[in-house]
């Protein structure tokens, strides 16, 4: 049974959490065997998330004057609040395949950037490529250019090897015209 003095310290973590949080997901985590629990924690932490798992009342307490408050204050029930840090659709990616994994785990709703998310847009945030997919098409399509020229530089060269040219403009070009 936790003191009062314990109490407090779970209620101020909470609160400095939610004041943190660039995202907040409402979720389960009861009946998960403790392993599965153990490695879902560890994807929310893996990007720069928490799960916290405590009494409704004392995450009641926490949201008091809060823009968390309308989602966590008066639950029933075990529930399991992810905090998201940084990357908001990497967590919600991770709870939403631990749902897909374990049956009894789902995403009731959320909070992002302090506006209130329904069952459904969490579940299309989750839907969302990570930051570090986003970051990799972003610079794919930046480097697409270059590469492209990278190849016609290189495919010059190659044919005026194959020509025996040491300038390309001197190089021979076949009509296509001539080949249909």
């Amino acid at each position: 049974m936790l003191n009062r003095s314990q109490k407090g310290e779970i209620i101020d973590g909470l609160k400095k959490d939610i004041e943190a949080a660039r995202a907040i997901f409402l979720t389960n985590l009861i009946g998960v065997s403790s392993n599965d629990a153990v490695a879902i924690r560890k994807g929310v932490r893996d990007h720069d998330g928490k799960v916290v798992v405590t009494r409704n009342t004392l995450f009641g307490k926490a949201s008091e004057g809060t823009y968390a408050e309308s989602l966590l204050a008066n639950l029933k029930g075990p529930h399991a609040v992810a905090f998201a840090f940084e990357d908001a659709p990497g967590v919600a990616k991770t709870l939403k395949k631990a749902g897909e994994d374990h049956d009894v785990i789902e995403l009731i709703g959320g909070f992002l950037n302090g506006e209130e998310l329904t069952r459904a847009q969490v579940n299309e945030l989750a839907s969302l490529p990570s930051r570090d997919e986003m970051l990799a098409t972003v610079l794919a399509t930046m480097q697409a250019p270059v590469s492209s020229f990278a190849r016609l530089m290189n495919a010059i060269k190659d044919e005026c090897e194959a020509q025996g040219v040491e300038n390309p403009s001197g190089l021979k070009m076949e009509a296509a015209a001539s080949e249909e």
